[in-house]
């Protein structure tokens, strides 16, 4: 029965008027015969080539010839591969630009059979440099995903166009770096024409960097690339490079680095590393104790409102109270002070907000541990936190809004924590009286 049905097809297929899908349709039934275990299959495939041979339209005829030899391909015939070379023999006699859109898509459908090596010598003969150099970049990716680091060269070696060529290389080094073949990596960075390229190349190291178990002497390596990059593409591919290797704890090696930078290069790579380390309390803390002076307040305050728009955690303790002992800044003992009353820890937040001096900041230490008092129920304990502010205006003003925020925790079951916002308020309509 079953051979009856494909008798029947190739019957039926022969009244096709059409000789395109005719002949398609013969290549098909081949296929499907092929599958079945059918002996007669290649009675199909003689049929479909009979028909292109009748073909008057050439470029119907190649086109055609690329599904019969699609088909073959998936039978397992050796000669699809002749197929694809008639194809391509015919297409080369044919006009612009009817010849690159047939190899193109001679080099696509190769592409998807896993023929890439017929690919890659067939792409070369396309005069479009645009259409050539995509394809390229194609089956650069299909020999990079099986590591065919040889090929990849060879294909990098062939493109001379930008951007194609940085993009090939780019991809190259990504594949490098999982390899860690670092020295492949760095020689193809060192290359690069394209400053562009080269800084979309060193930010692929950077995030490489920041997971990544590489001997020191190899983050040198890429670091004095990066230097010798010049402008605002060498200043962001540095930076990049430094917080991957600042969060993956090389912190004593990149404030090495940034000793040799400009100073208003060194705060955005701080700043940097406590972001993408905000998780790490070791590493906040051996970056902090490598800093002094202007930089170390300033990192200290950013890392203080780092963890305060985070959700408070006992563990990052100690490292708050590193910071409380170590700053001379007010604003940055507040915030000190404004953590551990979060926390719960009332005697020592008390004692930071202590040291602040200025009225109007240490209405906010005092405040931040008044209304922390009140949401325990100490009611008592944030009243004499607020008489800790001696300054008659703020002072006043801070009892003032304590004795309000009793009343609205009795009334509403809740408070806001609107100190500091309200206190801004304050200060303004003070300075405009």
């Amino acid at each position: 029965m079953a051979a009856e049905v494909y008798r029947e097809a190739l019957r039926l297929a022969a009244d096709i008027r059409d000789k395109y899908l005719r002949a398609v349709t013969y290549a098909k039934i081949g296929y499907y015969m092929h599958r079945a275990k059918h002996p007669e299959y290649k009675t199909a495939f003689k049929y479909a080539f009979n028909v292109v041979s009748s073909m008057e339209n050439p470029f119907l005829a190649a086109k055609a010839l690329i599904e019969i030899g699609t088909y073959l391909w998936k039978t397992g015939s050796k000669t699809s591969r002749k197929v694809f070379s008639q194809v391509h023999e015919a297409v080369m006699g044919f006009p612009q630009p009817v010849r690159d859109d047939l190899l193109e898509e001679l080099v696509v459908r190769l592409l998807e059979l896993g023929m890439t090596d017929d690919a890659l010598f067939y792409v070369m003969d396309m005069e479009d440099t645009i259409k050539r150099n995509d394809l390229l970049l194609k089956i650069l990716r299909v020999y990079l995903k099986h590591g065919n680091m040889r090929k990849a060269y060879l294909i990098i070696n062939q493109i001379e166009d930008e951007p194609w060529r940085s993009i090939a290389a780019v991809e190259t080094v990504k594949v490098h770096l999982k390899r860690e073949e670092f020295g492949s990596a760095i020689r193809i960075l060192t290359e690069l024409k394209s400053e562009y390229w080269l800084g979309e190349a060193m930010k692929e190291v950077a995030m490489y960097l920041k997971t990544a178990d590489v001997p020191r002497a190899t983050y040198e390596k890429f670091v004095d690339i990066a230097l010798s990059l010049s402008g605002e593409t060498g200043s962001d591919v540095l930076n990049s490079l430094l917080v991957g290797l600042g969060a993956q704890g090389e912190v004593e090696f990149v404030i090495g680095i940034l000793e040799r930078l400009p100073e208003g290069q060194r705060i955005p790579v701080l700043e940097g590393i406590v972001s993408a380390s905000a998780d790490r309390e070791d590493i906040l803390r051996r970056l902090l104790e490598l800093l002094k002076g202007d930089e170390f307040e300033h990192i200290a305050g950013f890392t203080m409102d780092r963890l305060l728009s985070r959700t408070m955690s006992d563990r990052y303790s100690s490292l708050v109270k590193f910071i409380g002992n170590r700053t001379r800044e007010d604003a940055v003992l507040v915030k000190v002070a404004t953590y551990l009353a979060k926390l719960g820890d009332f005697e020592s937040a008390w004692e930071f907000a202590s040291k602040v001096r200025g009225h109007y900041l240490r209405s906010l230490a005092f405040g931040s541990i008044a209304v922390a008092k009140l949401k325990t129920g100490d009611i008592d304990g944030a009243i004499d936190a607020a008489l800790e502010v001696k300054d008659p205006k703020w002072g006043s003003w801070l009892l003032s809004e304590i004795l309000t925020k009793i009343l609205e925790l009795q009334t509403e079951g809740e408070i806001n924590e609107d100190i500091e916002a309200k206190a801004e308020s304050q200060r303004a309509i003070w300075e405009k009286g």
